[in-house]
């Protein structure tokens, strides 16, 4: 995994605690959902997705949105934090199976950490790809 450490990096914002992306990355990796205090009770979700763009509001609102999507045991193919303004640009490339079928992903979340709890969570998904899209991309890339 390739990430950068808050901790140690001189550009790091300090109002972001690293603990709270930790958890965050730990939870989808775990893949029984993700939970709710690990985001504020205010919290915000803005996720764009194939053909889609949908909201949610408050921490048990955001929890359940996010554990739909991170249900499976998932590999963390790459997961890359960047400080931006105000918060972390976490790129992340997933992995899982889905009734047997590989799938992967490739996601950017734009989150906002208030006192160790996630407030906001700007993402942006291109979406679930199975094995046999995923055999396409890789033969597109091959050219």
């Amino acid at each position: 995994m390739t990430t950068t450490d808050p901790t140690t990096d001189p550009t790091t914002d300090p109002t972001t605690d690293p603990t709270a992306i930790n958890r965050f990355v730990d939870a989808i990796a775990a893949g029984n959902g993700l939970p709710a205090d690990l985001f504020a009770d205010d919290a915000t979700l803005d996720a764009t997705v194939p053909n889609w763009r949908l909201e949610e509001h408050g921490a048990a609102a955001v929890a359940a949105q996010l554990s739909t999507w991170y249900r499976h045991r998932t590999r963390i193919e790459r997961a890359c934090a960047r400080d931006i303004a105000g918060g972390v640009a976490l790129e992340l490339d997933l992995g899982w199976e889905d009734d047997g079928v590989p799938h992967a992903a490739h996601q950017l979340h734009l989150l906002t950490v208030e006192h160790d709890r996630i407030a906001e969570d700007v993402v942006f998904c291109g979406g679930r790809w199975p094995a046999g899209l995923l055999a396409e991309m890789e033969a597109a890339r091959a050219r």
